[in-house]
């Protein structure tokens, strides 16, 4: 699965095939058992994970001048005569990034009439300079190297600094939601950022370190917490700044959290089958910094007492050698852990999908659709 991680997979996202769709012999094996899966033997068939890239990048070109609007803003926004703020928060925005989070933005407030010219541009580079600045706090949590493919700003400008920056630039964020003058966009972005902090102190705890503590139920809270609850907010800014009906808003908060569910999900497959060059970070990063993700948890529920023994040791204690990570892919592909991981993202799209059942055909609804495919088949 080097080319995407689940490029074994075939599949029909629309909003009336909901959960599987049609699926490849391996997919329905995933769904039915994903406990005893060998993943090395079986022939990838990527029926729409290729059209869902190529509807995507249409995408992407669409909305080509909305888009550099919000890099104008990101821009501008980190301006400060302090020259430290904006060289180092330019460092992690100019390296690029995938702007996934302001593209929802404009994408649901244009399906939902918006008309003014500029709110949803301005929620939209909020919204993405408050990424970034979780972004160059989490690089200083997990002592990460890399970002973006290039050195993570705390290795230049070090850990001090990078924090206060992350500071100013959430602090940015927070004033660009205010210039727009809606107080629930604000409530909505500001609840957003409590959460992924909650989410950041609960990954520190040992509930989140230990796979002896650790199970599918708190996994999925802690990367709602993290990484879909921004996604979701994206979404549901859209909506309340173009005045939308509230279950318009909730149905597109929904479709964000699903999302959002389904990125991190990938993320967590990169880590172990994608490539530095392609993702932009250290492969493996998650398994060096002890991380447990869901293909560890399916494989540490199912594993024998030495393997559990295995990642307690690398995982929790922290003691890894030279090797380990190899073997950790072993066990990973022993329990079919990382296509049961696969069969979740391909769930998450799924139901992303079916929730715009709510909203009115159009050119936005199917291009949100087009970004569900593209979750599908990223491999960055």
């Amino acid at each position: 699965c080097r080319d995407s991680p689940l490029s074994c997979f075939s599949f029909n996202l629309s909003p009336t095939s909901m959960i599987l769709g049609q699926q490849s012999p391996a997919a329905r094996a995933v769904h039915a058992d994903s406990s005893h899966i060998d993943i090395s033997g079986f022939t990838t068939q990527p029926v729409e994970s290729s059209a869902g890239k190529v509807a995507f990048d249409k995408l992407v070109k669409q909305y080509a001048p909305e888009m550099s609007r919000v890099n104008d803003q990101l821009s501008h926004r980190v301006y400060s005569q302090v020259k430290v703020i904006p060289e180092t928060a330019l460092h992690l925005i100019g390296a690029g990034g995938k702007r996934l989070r302001p593209l929802l933005t404009i994408v649901c407030a244009n399906m939902c009439g918006y008309t003014d010219e500029n709110s949803h541009i301005v929620l939209g580079a909020s919204v993405e300079l408050l990424h970034n600045a979780t972004l160059l706090h989490d690089d200083v949590v997990d002592d990460g190297t890399v970002r973006r493919g290039k050195p993570a700003a705390r290795t230049i400008w070090g850990n001090q600094s990078t924090v206060l920056v992350g500071d100013f630039m959430l602090g940015r964020s927070f004033q660009m939601v205010v210039e727009v003058g809606n107080l629930r966009c604000l409530a909505i972005v500001s609840k957003a950022a409590s959460v992924i902090a909650e989410g950041e102190v609960l990954q520190l705890s040992d509930s989140a370190k230990d796979p002896r503590l650790s199970a599918e139920k708190e996994y999925y809270e802690l990367i709602e917490a993290k990484t879909a609850s921004l996604f979701a907010a994206a979404c549901e800014v859209g909506g309340v700044i173009a005045g939308a009906e509230s279950d318009i808003v909730e149905a597109l908060r929904q479709y964000g959290l699903f999302l959002g569910m389904a990125f991190q999900l990938v993320d967590d497959l990169l880590d172990y089958c994608g490539d530095l060059k392609t993702i932009g970070k250290n492969v493996g990063g998650d398994f060096r910094e002890g991380k447990l993700t869901l293909p560890v948890i399916l494989a540490f529920k199912q594993g024998t007492p030495d393997e559990k023994a295995f990642w307690i040791r690398t995982l929790y204690n922290g003691d890894q050698m030279e090797g380990d990570f190899e073997h950790a892919l072993t066990l990973l592909n022993k329990y079919g852990s990382l296509l049961a991981t696969g069969a979740k993202v391909i769930e998450y799209c799924s139901k992303a999908a079916s929730v715009l059942e709510l909203l009115p055909e159009s050119s936005e609804r199917e291009a949100l659709i087009s970004i569900a495919k593209f979750f599908v088949s990223r491999t960055y």
